[in-house]
């Protein structure tokens, strides 16, 4: 659970400054997105939902997943799929027959949730039942629902209500032995594990320590002003290629995407020729480093090309100066991270974007007989 309280201030600020006043929304069949400072869903028939803005309210009984991201966030229709939402006030009302993944400054799951659950707050109670297991990271935590599977813990502050019920273990990390006070009525004293806080990471391998928000904040906010200002960086050096760039990706994405997954083939395939001959292995790593660069830099640009489609949406003109390039960058690399939290499909969009924007580079560095197709 990688993705924390920094992520979702973050993406609050992008999508308010895309949306402004309006209401930038469309739909793929039964799916909806929409962006705005406040968004609203109650619509019947709906598949996914796809929502960001200050305040989102979504009342629809959909069959599918629910993506919400924004600042004030409320889920109170039934949710036939999984659930992901990130915000700094999240408030889960409906029922989820899927798994459910929450992020936020407080977080409150009153409806029950058929799945398992992840969730992750400064403040995070939980009431509703819970038909999984429950991964459980916040500085104050609250517990007074049933949890059917087991249940990891890791808190400042645990307190158990009188509803609270686990059926399965109790593993539960803390800051001291003994500091947390586990009543009987919640789980028998042999079903529960307890573990120091700080054998966290080397015990469960989950990368994850106490929700830190300032942490969080300030590494994501980091990495979206770093791609904002490289973008800038370019448009001030190479305007019309950068222009140029994102023309080809928004007219011609998959041939794009294909131009990029060949190009980073035969970089690391090149590498692994000239190892081959002996001496050349010493060359591998600025292959590897060559590779990594590359990636890096059609991030960069398929996070602009993602921000300026995003920004057209919405309503506004082309970028045409610098500052509105790199609010376009931003725009993307935010909205690209909200979407990597997706499991396994958010992974293979950062891929395709990371991929795209490098095919689009290499149809301007590369001669038009290599290309395969005239340059913008």
């Amino acid at each position: 659970m990688r993705f924390l309280f920094g992520l979702m201030i973050t993406s609050l600020l992008a999508t308010v400054a895309v949306a402004e006043e309006d209401d930038g929304w469309f739909s793929i069949g039964s799916d909806i997105f929409r962006a705005s400072q406040s968004v609203s869903v109650d619509a019947a028939g709906l598949s996914d939902l796809f929502l960001a803005g200050e305040t989102v309210v979504s009342t629809a009984d959909i069959v599918g997943t629910a993506h919400v991201a924004g600042r004030f966030l409320t889920l109170s229709g039934r949710i036939g799929g999984n659930a992901y939402a990130m915000g700094q006030k999240v408030a889960l009302t409906g029922p989820v027959a899927g798994n459910v993944t929450l992020l936020g400054q407080e977080v409150t799951v009153e409806a029950p949730v058929m799945g398992n659950l992840r969730a992750t707050a400064s403040e995070l109670a939980v009431t509703g039942d819970i038909g999984g297991y429950a991964l459980l990271v916040g500085e104050k935590v609250a517990l007074d629902g049933p949890v059917d599977g087991d249940v990891t813990l890791t808190a400042r502050e645990v307190d158990f209500g009188t509803k609270a019920r686990i059926g399965g273990k109790l593993i539960l990390y803390e800051s001291s032995p003994g500091s947390v006070t586990v009543p009987a009525a919640v789980v028998p004293a042999e079903r529960v594990e307890r573990h120091l806080s700080d054998g966290w990471d080397q015990d469960r391998g989950y990368g994850m320590r106490i929700f830190s928000w300032r942490a969080a904040l300030g590494g994501f906010v980091a990495g979206v002003l770093v791609i904002a200002g490289i973008a800038a960086l370019i448009a001030l050096l190479a305007p019309e290629m950068l222009a140029a760039m994102r023309r080809r990706i928004l007219d011609r994405p998959g041939r794009t995407l294909g131009l990029g997954f060949v190009s980073l083939s035969a970089i690391c395939g090149a590498g692994l020729v000239v190892a081959l001959t002996g001496i050349g292995i010493l060359l591998t790593p600025a292959f590897l480093v060559l590779a990594l660069l590359a990636g890096f830099f059609g991030y960069v640009i398929g996070a602009y090309a993602l921000g300026v489609a995003v920004l057209r949406a919405a309503g506004r003109h082309l970028p045409e100066a610098i500052g509105d390039r790199a609010l376009a960058a931003g725009v993307g690399a935010t909205l690209a991270g909200v979407i990597a939290m997706v499991p396994l499909l958010g992974w293979l969009f950062v891929l395709a974007l990371v991929l795209t924007g490098l095919g689009a580079l290499a149809a301007r560095l590369l001669p038009d007989h290599l290309s395969g197709t005239p340059r913008y």
